[in-house]
């Protein structure tokens, strides 16, 4: 009942005048998520499954008609060079040409594959040096992927994601070094974001600096399906508060690993061989992940 009273309410705001909060709607949406492992929906257990664009977009659908949904531009393992590299290419161009809504994670693997995690001595070790070089280009880079943005999908309402403290199972004594790298990292963002004229989304408040609930393997820094829907729901805050990923909303479990993912790649190309000559930065995640990820190429139905 509540969900029907939203959707009928953001309704009755676009014809009655009151524009504040209809502003920020964009329908129907053409949303596309694009980034890193957290866009992509990578879980704890280095396999693929709803991450928080899946369920921003299920949101979405429940309270305004959607277009489409694609994160097909979402890769674990990219940094901020490769997400760059990603949008750039003719592929990427035909999916942001129709986009209205963008969400972007980029910039984590920038700092954190710089960090050093001894998940069994609960330690966190990194060099300052290497960390200050690679903020700064992160931060190039990200003015970079705002302004390719701009240029590709000049209509689209842009929402840079920030990032959670990534390693609660660590000694408390060992946190406060990294966490202030990633503080820096989310400044930058957020300053990017203000300068291009795009929404910086917070989310480190929903996660703190012991969120062992929301990111349980304490060799992995990724959430599981509770971090990602407080992902979603920091992002609704700043699109249409009222909206909320309910518990009860949240879609069952249905992970498939990268070899999976592979095979299934595989016997679409096999399929459609016209369409798997594509370009190569569009297709590879990083030096470490596997390529493909057919199963993060979605789309839903005009509804």
């Amino acid at each position: 009942m509540k969900k029907y009273w939203i959707a009928t309410m953001a309704g009755f705001m676009l014809f009655s005048g009151t524009a504040a909060a209809a502003a920020e709607l964009q329908i129907p949406a053409a949303y596309v998520a694009i980034g890193d492992s957290l866009a992509a929906g990578q879980t704890p257990e280095r396999q693929i499954d709803a991450g928080y664009a899946n369920l921003i977009a299920q949101e979405l659908s429940r309270n305004q008609p959607v277009a489409s949904f694609s994160k097909s531009l979402a890769f674990p393992g990219f940094t901020t060079n490769d997400v760059l590299e990603s949008i750039q290419t003719d592929e990427a161009g035909e999916v942001l040409s129709s986009a209205n809504l963008i969400t972007v994670s980029a910039g984590a693997n920038d700092l954190l594959r710089l960090v050093q995690n001894d998940p069994k001595q609960g330690s966190l070790t990194f060099q300052q040096v290497q960390v200050d070089f690679a903020l700064n280009k992160a931060r190039k880079n990200m003015d970079l992927i705002l302004a390719e943005l701009t240029e590709q999908s000049p209509g689209a309402a842009v929402y840079v994601m920030g990032y959670y403290f990534a390693y609660p199972h660590v000694r408390d004594n060992q946190k406060n070094g990294t966490a202030k790298q990633l503080d820096r990292l989310n400044e930058i963002l957020q300053r990017s974001a203000e300068k291009a004229g795009a929404i910086f989304v917070s989310v480190d408040q929903s996660f703190g600096a012991n969120a062992v609930d929301k990111v349980p393997n304490a060799a992995d820094v990724h959430p599981n399906v509770a971090g990602y829907q407080a992902m979603a729901n920091a992002f609704f805050r700043e699109y249409q508060e009222a909206w909320t990923v309910e518990d009860l909303e949240l879609p069952p479990p249905n992970p498939l690993s990268f070899e999976q993912i592979m095979e299934a790649q595989e016997q679409e190309d096999q399929e459609n061989p016209e369409d798997s000559e594509v370009e190569e930065t569009a297709q590879r995640p990083s030096d470490h992940s596997p390529t493909g990820y057919l199963a993060l190429q979605e789309s839903i139905p005009h509804i």
